[in-house]
């Protein structure tokens, strides 16, 4: 939760948040998520799993919030889950994430696959590109680079050159629900666990050409985390 306002606030707003200002820019964040208690499909809470977990394995910078662009609080976003960069002084590396925030790693798997078959299409991806730049904050450090690299004008080569595909999935694991605390015999039949989900994961129908990097996280039960994380929600759009 910790966070929420880097994801679902603009680039100008996160900011000039100051201590006279924080209180209210965090209860608007999470307003922006959802508000609703028909909470039990929607997938923000991977989103934000996966944009925390780009910003620390990876020190990605997120490019734009999806969530800000919501047209209502309880609007389901489309395209990629998350819009980060890598940027050093010569280059600057896209990161387009997809998300399944799910129970069935087998459905996971299938599903994602899915997605991006269709969202690495030539037509998906100029018109995915058009709504990015429409949504770069004009003041953030890195807009002007963005909008070079998704130019019109620039081939998907070119792009595809510089991108990367995070993917984060979840599940109900059984390593994890059989587990209460770490141990050297739960660290070993988890990473067993671990290596033949990636294992199905990998010789599943992938586009070609296509440098992803993939983040699993086994749950006890989605359904316990998912009641946790919105009675935290409920806390901070109330504060």
């Amino acid at each position: 939760m910790e966070s929420l306002p880097e994801f679902c606030l603009s680039y100008s707003e996160y900011e000039a948040m100051t201590g006279k200002n924080a209180v209210a820019l965090i209860r608007q964040a999470a307003q922006r998520v959802y508000q609703t208690d028909k909470y039990s499909k929607r997938g923000e809470f991977g989103e934000l799993l996966l944009h925390v977990a780009l910003r620390q394995v990876f020190n990605t910078i997120p490019a734009i919030s999806k969530i800000y662009y919501k047209d209502s609080a309880n609007d389901t976003v489309k395209g990629f889950d998350a819009v980060h960069v890598i940027a050093s002084e010569r280059t600057l590396e896209l990161w387009l994430g997809e998300v399944k925030f799910y129970v069935d790693v087998g459905a996971a798997i299938r599903d994602v696959v899915a997605e991006l078959q269709k969202h690495t299409s030539a037509k998906y991806l100029r018109n995915e590109f058009v709504a990015i730049r429409n949504k770069i904050d004009a003041s953030w450090p890195h807009a002007a680079r963005l909008e070079r690299l998704l130019d019109e004008n620039v081939s998907l080569d070119a792009i595809f050159d510089a991108t990367c595909i995070p993917v984060l999935l979840t599940y109900d694991g059984d390593v994890t629900s059989k587990y209460k605390e770490c141990s050297g015999e739960y660290e070993a039949e988890l990473l067993n666990e671990l290596t033949a989900v990636f294992e199905q994961f990998k010789t599943s129908s992938l586009p070609g050409d296509l440098k992803i990097h993939l983040f699993l996280i086994p749950l006890a039960t989605k359904e316990a985390l998912l009641a946790e994380l919105h009675k935290k929600l409920l806390a901070w759009q109330t504060i």
